[in-house]
């Protein structure tokens, strides 16, 4: 497997863990006012799967 190919491995699974990142989110959302302490630490991750997976997109466009 060359760089290319793993960083396109790597996205794939960034993606899957921004989308479930987005889906935990959107879970706590539906059932506020329930756990409504666990807001900050939720969005963190999300903010931080979408962040690395931005991160690794871009290396993926500057490979070309």
């Amino acid at each position: 497997m060359n760089d290319t190919e793993a960083l396109k491995a790597e996205i794939k699974k960034l993606n899957a863990r921004a989308t479930q990142a987005k889906m935990d989110l959107h879970d706590l959302s539906e059932e506020l006012p329930i756990d409504w302490r666990k807001i900050p630490e939720v969005a963190a991750r999300a903010h931080q799967a979408y962040s690395d997976l931005a991160e690794a997109r871009a290396r993926l466009k500057a490979e070309g």
